[in-house]
């Protein structure tokens, strides 16, 4: 992978690069904190077969997943878990225990079984060690969240493909009864990625992107989730929700399409904006004390069997109601930002799946946010 380059406008924050950590398809970063360890976890999808060509979609993935401690000047390795064709990893806590739920898309090396299990860790005081194993075909993402009192594990999963028609999965929704987490209610999907939890007006809400059926969003009803809107026809990737200017929005980030930002009428959300270009696997928000930004990390533009990998990533500023380009980020199949803070403000890790020649092997790029007063033009 080429040095990243960050272009800025004057007037805006920028992120210049911190550090980088050798990676191999890393398609998520999840930042979390455990027993005064500051620490990254990155699944990594697959790894190069010499001598084999480059394909976006191959390679072994007989994958660990990364673990990271921070230290004073960037990540060092911390561990790994097993994670084959490793997707996503999401944190969270159930009073005093500590989880960490992996999603596995795929097993083998060519051919490839979507057919496996995503493993959910409990931290023992040491490690973490498997806690509960779940059935899943093609398995994207993992999102805990809680209404009232009752936690919820989402898994979003499946691959609609003619070869997988008969094996195919919706995706699903788990909730804890004390002990573990049961089945609690399938959502229809085809080829779903993501989730996205939040609440307005004391009303709870749930966004399932899916790339080739229609995305919605979700309203708890007391009892499940019942349907409340469509949001995108096809080819959405995630979500990014906040308040800004007395009005509460949603970014809806799109691969085959341009991005939209949504506004709430009170009822519904309707297009306020458009974000130009397509190519999105995942958006960030990032408050800060000079104002709100929001970071589109981009993946690929063209096709899986001809793909275009090293792309301009974007950071947006809230100015007068709507976002202002701030900033763009060279990436290379971007696939997730997360933001991290530490004593001197934010950290926003990127992970890169692809390089330009479609290789898995490179680097995820965090970089330091900085204020505009401190902010310089600059090329690492």
């Amino acid at each position: 992978m080429t040095g990243a380059e960050t272009r800025g406008r004057g007037h805006g924050a920028y992120l210049t690069e911190w550090c980088r950590i050798p990676t191999s398809g890393a398609r998520a970063v999840e930042p979390f904190e455990i027993d005064g360890h500051a620490l990254l976890a990155i699944p990594q999808l697959a790894y190069d077969i010499p001598g084999a060509g480059p394909d976006m979609n191959g390679g072994d993935s007989t994958t660990d997943m990364l673990l990271l401690r921070r230290t004073a000047d960037g990540y060092a390795s911390w561990g790994t878990l097993a994670v084959p064709g490793g997707e996503d990893a999401e944190f969270f806590r159930i009073g005093d225990r500590a989880f960490l739920a992996t999603a596995s898309i795929r097993t083998g090396a060519g051919p490839y079984d979507f057919t496996t299990d995503s493993t959910l860790y409990e931290w023992t005081g040491t490690g973490f060690e498997p806690f509960q194993r779940f059935p899943s075909f093609a398995a994207k993402q993992w999102r805990h969240f809680m209404i009232e009192e009752s936690h919820f594990l989402a898994l979003a999963q499946g691959v609609s493909l003619p070869a997988t028609a008969d094996a195919n999965q919706p995706s699903k929704i788990f909730r804890w009864n004390g002990e573990r987490f049961e089945p609690f209610q399938e959502i229809r999907s085809r080829w779903a990625y993501n989730w996205h939890a939040f609440e307005i007006d004391g009303i709870h809400f749930l966004a399932h992107a899916d790339h080739a059926a229609v995305s919605r969003l979700y309203r708890w009803d007391g009892t499940g989730f019942t349907e409340h809107q469509d949001l995108a026809e096809a080819g959405a990737r995630a979500f990014a929700s906040f308040d800004a200017d007395g009005h509460h929005h949603l970014v809806v980030a799109c691969l085959t399409g341009p991005s939209r930002l949504l506004r709430w009428d009170g009822s519904h959300f309707f297009e306020h904006t458009v974000l130009d270009w397509p190519g999105a696997r995942e958006v960030a928000v990032l408050p800060t004390d000079s104002g709100l930004y929001l970071l589109r990390v981009n993946f690929i533009l063209g096709t899986p069997a001809d793909p275009t990998t090293a792309l301009d990533s974007q950071l947006y500023h809230w100015r007068d109601g709507g976002f202002e380009l701030a900033q763009q980020i060279s990436t290379f199949g971007g696939t997730d930002a997360a933001v991290i803070r530490d004593e001197r403000g934010p950290l926003v890790a990127v992970s890169n799946a692809l390089s330009e020649k479609v290789r898995f092997a490179g680097e995820t790029v965090v970089y330091r946010f900085e204020e505009p007063h401190d902010a310089q033009l600059r090329k690492p």
